[in-house]
C-alpha cells in the first residue's frame, strides 16, 4: 500500500510536470518550511516562499518548457528524486537545470527541502 508522503509527492509532481508551480507550493509547502538552493541560505515559511516563487513567474519566466522526474524514492519522512527542468526567461535564455531533490516531509507537507544542481 501507498503511503502518504509517496501519494503527496507524485501528485506534487504532477503539478509541477505541468509547470503549475505555485499549486504545487500552496498545497505541499508546511507552513514553516525551509527551500534551500545548493549551499544558499535556505528560505523560510510557506509565505515567504510563495511569493518569491511569483515574483519569479512575474518577473523573470517567459515560458515553461518542462519538468521531468527521472527518478525518486522514499524512506521514512524522507523522499528523494532527480528530475530535469527547463525554463525560458524573459531575457530570451533558455535556463535548463538538472537536479536532486531532497526532502524531509511533517504532516503530509514539505518541512525542509534541498535542491542539488548540475
Amino acid at each position: 500500500m501507498e503511503n502518504t508522503i509517496e501519494t503527496n509527492l507524485k501528485h506534487v509532481h504532477e503539478l509541477l510536470s505541468k509547470g503549475a508551480f505555485i499549486e504545487a507550493m500552496d498545497s505541499y509547502l508546511h507552513d514553516d518550511v525551509e527551500l534551500k538552493e545548493a549551499n544558499d541560505a535556505p528560505k523560510k515559511g510557506k509565505a515567504f516562499n510563495l511569493k518569491f516563487e511569483q515574483d519569479f513567474i512575474d518577473n523573470q519566466l517567459s515560458e515553461f518548457i518542462r519538468y521531468d522526474v527521472n527518478n525518486y524514492a522514499v524512506n521514512g519522512n524522507h523522499s528523494f528524486y532527480d528530475a530535469v527542468m527547463e525554463l525560458k526567461l524573459k531575457d530570451g535564455s533558455t535556463m535548463l537545470s538538472e537536479q536532486t531533490v531532497v526532502t524531509e516531509w511533517k504532516d503530509g507537507k514539505i518541512y525542509r527541502e534541498r535542491y542539488y544542481h548540475a
